[in-house]
């Protein structure tokens, strides 16, 4: 099972032209097979998950102790963290791939560590393959 990890704002709510986006976006991961992992609460979490239900596919919310309220409806399976650093790391961790939506500080912070983690080939083992050293990058030579 490939998994995606969708990172977005909890705040855009439907209606709004980026929340039809997010659940249109959902529908076409879970259309070609993938699983949707997000933050599983409101706003474009929520669209992505409800995309991916929607057209058969499996949703993944990574929740957190800090913010006690349930994973949206949309979620099928919701995993509890202690913290939002464990939360972002879950999230990393569980995805083969990344999207990432408008959102806020907190989108802000998802995308800063899978980057880092990317950029310090952590990941490179699932995402991008082999990190390029600095004179590589320049000549285009691996």
């Amino acid at each position: 099972m490939k998994i995606v990890t969708v990172f977005g704002s909890s705040l855009l709510c439907e209606g709004t032209p980026a929340y039809q986006e997010a659940r249109e976006l959902g529908h076409a991961l879970g259309e070609s097979g993938f699983t949707v992992c997000n933050g599983g609460y409101a706003g474009l979490m929520e669209a992505s998950a409800r995309g991916a239900q929607e057209a058969g596919g499996h949703t993944i919310g990574i929740t957190c102790s800090l913010w006690p309220r349930p994973a949206n409806r949309w979620i099928q399976e919701e995993v509890r963290t202690a913290s939002f650093p464990e939360r972002i790391m879950t999230l990393i961790a569980r995805g083969d791939a990344y999207l990432v939506l408008p959102g806020g500080t907190g989108t802000l912070a998802e995308l800063a560590m899978a980057w880092e983690l990317m950029n310090k080939s952590v990941l490179s083992t699932t995402v991008g393959g082999k990190s390029l050293s600095c004179s590589s990058a320049l000549t285009g030579s691996p």
